[in-house]
Parts: C-alpha cells; sequence; structure tokens
C-alpha cells in the first residue's frame, strides 16, 4: 500500500470527502485531506501528494489561485491538479485550464469516471523516457524546469502554452489536427470547442515569435498545424 499513489483532497464538504476518500481507497490510492485552501501550500510541500483533487469554491483562496501557486512553485510545478466543481460552462472550463489544471470535473460526477480521469492524469504525468530537454532548431525546452528559451532568449509560457508547445517539439513536422490537440493536450473528456486551440496557438506564436523571428508553427488549412521549429 505504501507505494500507491497519494491523493490529496481539498474540499471542504465534509460529505463528499468522505465519498472520495471511502472510493480512493477501494481502488488502493492512499488518501489526505485537507478543508482550508490556506492550508494547501504547506501540506503539500509537507506531505509531498503525487495528485491533488482540488475544489475551486473554497473558503479563503480559491482553488485557481491555489493552482496558479502550484504552477509557479518550482517545487510542485510539475504536480497533477484535477479541478472540482459545479460551475459547467465553457468559458470556467478554459479558465480552469488555463491555470494550470491538468483535468477538470464538474459536479455532480460520477465516481467511476473520477477514477478513470485519475489515472489518466497520473498516467500522462509518469516518466515516459530519461530524456530531460526537448530542442528543435532555435527553441530549448527544459522540462525539469519547465523552462523555454529561443536563440538564448527566456520565453514565459502559461501552463497550456506549454504543454502545447511540447507536445509540437514531440511531434516535429507532422500536421496535427485540433481534435488531436485537444485530446493530447486538453483531454478529450474536457468539453471544449476547437476555437480554443486557435485562441492557445495564437498566444503560442506570440511568445515564441520576436523580432522578426520566423513563425515555427505552420496552419495547414482545413486540416491543423505543423510544427517546424
Amino acid at each position: 500500500m505504501t507505494d500507491s499513489p497519494l491523493i490529496l483532497v481539498i474540499e471542504d464538504e465534509t460529505s463528499l470527502t468522505t465519498l472520495l476518500r471511502y472510493n480512493l481507497e477501494s481502488h488502493r490510492f492512499r488518501v489526505a485531506s485537507i478543508e482550508n485552501g490556506g492550508d494547501a501550500m504547506g501540506t503539500i510541500a509537507s506531505i509531498k501528494p503525487d495528485l491533488v483533487l482540488l475544489d475551486w469554491m473554497l473558503p479563503g483562496v480559491s482553488g485557481i489561485e491555489i493552482c496558479r501557486k502550484i504552477r509557479r512553485d518550482p517545487e510542485t510545478h510539475s504536480l497533477p491538479v484535477i479541478l472540482l466543481t459545479a460551475r459547467g460552462e465553457e468559458s470556467d472550463r478554459v479558465r480552469g485550464l488555463d491555470c494550470g489544471a491538468d483535468d477538470y470535473v464538474v459536479k455532480p460526477f460520477a465516481i467511476s469516471e473520477l477514477i478513470a480521469r485519475i489515472g489518466a492524469v497520473l498516467r500522462r504525468a509518469a516518466p515516459t523516457s530519461a530524456a530531460q530537454s526537448l530542442a528543435s532548431g532555435d527553441i530549448a525546452m527544459d522540462l525539469a524546469s519547465h523552462r523555454v528559451s529561443r536563440n538564448g532568449r527566456s520565453i514565459h509560457l502559461g501552463p497550456t502554452e506549454y504543454r502545447l508547445l511540447r507536445h509540437f517539439m514531440e511531434h516535429p513536422g507532422r500536421v496535427l489536427s485540433r481534435d488531436h490537440l485537444l485530446e493530447a493536450v486538453w483531454g478529450r473528456a474536457v468539453h471544449i470547442e476547437q476555437r480554443t486551440v486557435d485562441v492557445h496557438v495564437r498566444r503560442l506564436r506570440q511568445a515564441l515569435n520576436r523580432d522578426g523571428e520566423d513563425d515555427v508553427i505552420r496552419t495547414v488549412r482545413s486540416a491543423g498545424y505543423a510544427f517546424s521549429g
């Protein structure tokens, strides 16, 4: 049991926490829980969970702000986070993912779906190789520190743009459809529209292409995008 993933539940609804603990432990996860968002970063630093289930609407500090803090901290920037929320509009999903969450689950949800989402996020977070960096042309990505540079110039990316660039760099030259990118970067279970891909590709281009540098992302009409760094 000691090798089982440790899930930290940050949720102020006691009955839901009890339900989550019972079902997660039934699936051989270890579970810790707190109710106050103000204790989140200290608890994470203390117990070092493998994944955080994070309620959006917490008293004091919101789940969105906690997620941002997790992504800003070098010690926790790659910690998997799944947001739990009653806010189901597409704009809320986009906002949740833009803050750095790996997935977004709308209440009420089926426990079986949540368990599947947890498994999928943990698999995506697991290292697939010993590689610690990616490089293509004049663009370099340090996977350990989440730092990106072009021609030595530091590039600041949001969490979604970072994941998007990483996927592009892992598939250079390949034409990737919007559907493919939605599934690979956002997760197919997250119901957002294809235009969201275009918005984030535009943001990524703005960050990468400065001072007359070549556009490394090619738009393929009616097909998608291709990276040619």
